[in-house]
């Protein structure tokens, strides 16, 4: 395996216990001219506030730390502490940048939880936090400078960049963007689940709970609190540690996964306490959604009798664009040739995908809700033809492809409840529904909440392949008897998420991103071929297929966790000893990237960073030149090109080429409220080409070209 040299890159998790004192500490000497110097009071208030908002959950406000039970499992003291006493600036910043674990004693009191790296902080807020803990709470004394700060960054090799930080949880910066949506959950009635012994609410305060947590941590930790990418929140933990440690960890953030919330400003102290019982009760289960619920909301507004049989306008199809305008509830459709929008038509809210039919006459596009809209291209304009809402929050759809079958099949699968449907694919008639709920692939423990993540359509049989995220299985669901539905499992690792085909429409390749891995099914043998490890929490979209200029046909992912961009090889016939190993390692610009793109008749990759918290890296688009990789990438400055005045996030997502693969397609996202657009650039000149414009163009994000999309060409 190839890989550039880089820096060591340490796992980005958030302040569990920002200055944890552990045993064996390298006590580096100090100069006894700053024992007890007082820094000035505007040095003192930045480091405070650096404090709050990442050291102050664990270590509490006035630095006297947290015992949990009494002892063991807490955060030490970093106020009138004997452990503290005998460290250094220096100590205290390398562990604030390395992270540490193990046992500390402080103050004869027992502690042992992790301390993780926070290499977000800069190296003058390191120098700040640090300085102000030495200076406070009647502590010896003692400074560090930004230099200082500097240096050590350097001699335990960590990263400086931001999306790889975090202040919450095992979540970094990146990642809390990616999952932190509202889950449309937020909007359903749920039963009160008021627990005996558990401190006191009404129904109206367990209402809005429910609402709150829907809306800001069901995405990490699961609708039943069952954990999912964050850690479980049942009552056998909350309870333990009791109201007020959960409002200390609810404000300012946690290694149990929560963000800062109150210290960021989007929780109030009413709410926090509100939180803080609410936990401690057991979890409401939103209503199920099962055959009598989707026939309610199953519509066919145009028979099929009643469709065109061939198109009733002169555009072209095949270069449709169907674009994403996630918080309006609706997506564009823009003609590819002419740049211009053919129409805006009512979706779901915030869709997910949309995936074309195999003859390329239907898209199906499914929202957050659950709810799949199919729009007839025949039309003019087009428009829908059919609706079912599948769930209450869902991801995923797809159509049937294998010969024989083309057109004739969806399948759609749910957040919640967790289970797929297979669909009349014409009409969205639903025919099946089958639910996820089952064992883990790694502890064999039942979960009750796995959730549908991508679905994709076998080239080699009547399968649709569907990843189960929380088991960490995938199923090949063979479609040919509905009525005798035959599954094959195949265990793979917790946490699937998204993926493609390789080049040959043989080998699914997706990432189950928290377990660092791809793992690669092989859909004409019906069964697993590897588990590549590819940290750090890979998230690929589709991923892109090349063949590298040395060891043949790849296919790669970038990550939200690190700026890693990692080539994995698909040939085991012509090129068995790269198959299924990662075979060279790019260094892109930073973490926070969700799709990576080429084309058959590109020597361009493209990897998009919207989630890194640095404008200068979200705002614009690597890329690397696939016949020389040793090269610099070039940076696009698509934000800047797109000439959009005033405020916005201006984030860039998402290439998508063309039919024709001579230019790409970004969108530039910004919020609701701002303007937005779309940049096209010149694939073989990297220049821009052109800009589309629309008071419609709300937060543009996904774009699926009909042509590309339906042929997995990517």
């Amino acid at each position: 395996m190839k890989t550039r040299p880089n820096p060591p890159i340490r796992h980005a998790m958030p302040l569990a216990a920002l200055l944890a004192l552990l045993p064996g500490a390298t006590l580096l000497a100090q100069n006894d001219d700053t024992v007890n110097e007082r820094q000035p009071t505007d040095a003192m208030a930045a480091g405070k506030a650096v404090y709050a908002a990442n050291c102050a959950a664990c270590h509490q406000p006035e630095g006297q730390g947290l015992q949990i039970g009494g002892a063991v499992g807490g955060f030490p003291p970093l106020a009138k502490s004997d452990s503290f006493a005998k460290l250094k600036p220096a100590d205290v910043a390398k562990n604030i940048l390395a992270g540490r674990t193990g046992k500390l004693v402080a103050n004869g009191v027992e502690y042992n939880n992790v301390m993780p790296a926070m290499v977000h902080l800069t190296d003058e807020q390191i120098s700040q936090v640090v300085t102000f803990v030495f200076n406070s709470w009647g502590n010896q004394g003692g400074s560090m400078s930004t230099e200082d700060a500097a240096a050590v960054r350097k001699s335990v090799g960590a990263s400086s960049d931001p999306a790889q930080g975090g202040s919450h949880g095992t979540a970094n910066n990146a990642e809390k963007g990616y999952q932190g949506a509202p889950s449309p959950l937020a909007g359903e009635t749920v039963n009160p689940t008021l627990t005996p012994g558990a401190p006191v609410l009404s129904d109206a305060e367990f209402a809005r709970a429910s609402t709150i947590y829907f809306e800001r941590c069901a995405g990490c930790h699961g609708v039943l609190r069952k954990g999912a990418t964050g850690k479980p929140l049942t009552t056998d933990i909350t309870r333990t540690k009791g109201t007020e440690y959960l409002k200390a960890l609810i404000n300012f953030g946690s290694p149990a996964g929560m963000p800062n919330w109150g210290t960021s400003g989007e929780l109030n102290d009413a709410d926090i306490d509100l939180m803080a019982r609410y936990l401690q009760h057991e979890p409401p289960a939103p209503p199920e959604w099962g055959m009598p619920e989707m026939m309610e909301s199953w519509k066919v507004h145009v028979p099929v009798e009643d469709r065109p049989d061939k198109p009733q306008h002169s555009l072209n199809m095949e270069n449709f664009f169907a674009v994403t305008l996630r918080d309006s509830g609706e997506i564009a459709i823009i003609d590819g040739d002419t740049k211009e929008i053919v129409t805006i038509i009512k979706t779901g809210y915030a869709v997910h995908i949309t995936r074309p039919s195999h003859s390329g006459r239907y898209l199906y596009t499914i929202g957050r809700d659950g709810k799949i809209d199919l729009i007839d291209l025949y039309m003019s304009p087009p428009a829908k033809v059919a609706e079912i809402k599948i769930g209450l929050e869902a991801r995923s759809v797809e159509t049937s492809k294998y010969k024989g079958y083309e057109d004739k099949l969806a399948i759609a699968g749910a957040y919640w409840p967790p289970h797929y449907v297979i669909m009349d694919g014409p009409t969205l008639e639903p025919r099946k529904i089958v639910s996820t709920r089952g064992m883990t692939v790694d502890t064999q423990e039942y979960h009750p909440e796995p959730r549908v993540a991508a679905i994709v359509a076998s080239h080699e049989h009547p399968d649709f392949i569907v990843n189960v995220k929380e088991t960490g299985r995938i199923l090949l669901v063979d479609y040919q008897d509905l009525e005798n539905l035959n599954v094959t499992t195949l265990d793979a690792a917790p946490f699937l998420h998204d993926g493609g085909w390789d080049s040959s429409h043989r080998y699914f390749m997706t990432a189950a991103n928290q377990s660092d891995k791809i793992a690669v099914v092989d859909s004409k043998e019906r069964k697993m071929v590897g588990l590549v490890d590819c940290d750090k929490i890979p998230h690929p979209g589709r991923g892109a297929n090349f063949v590298h200029p040395r060891f043949g046909p790849v296919w790669g992912t970038s990550a939200l966790g690190n700026e890693k961009v990692s080539l994995i090889g698909t040939d085991p016939e012509n090129h068995p000893e790269q198959a299924w190993k990662v075979v060279e390692v790019l260094k892109g610009q930073g973490g926070g990237s969700l799709f990576i793109k080429t084309h058959p008749k590109s020597r361009n990759l493209y990897v998009d960073t919207p989630l890194n918290p640095a404008e200068s890296i979200s705002q614009s688009i690597a890329v690397f030149d696939i016949d020389d990789l040793e090269a610099p990438y070039q940076v696009l400055p698509i934000a800047e090109w797109a000439g959009i005045k005033g405020a916005g996030a201006k984030r860039i997502v998402q290439p998508e080429f063309n039919m024709a693969g001579d230019e790409v397609w970004f969108s530039v996202w910004s919020g609701q409220e701002e303007e937005s657009a779309i940049v096209i650039v010149d694939d073989k000149t990297l220049k821009l080409k052109a800009v589309i414009k629309d008071p419609r163009l709300v937060t543009p994000t996904g774009k699926f070209n009909v042509h590309n999309t339906k042929g997995d060409i990517y």
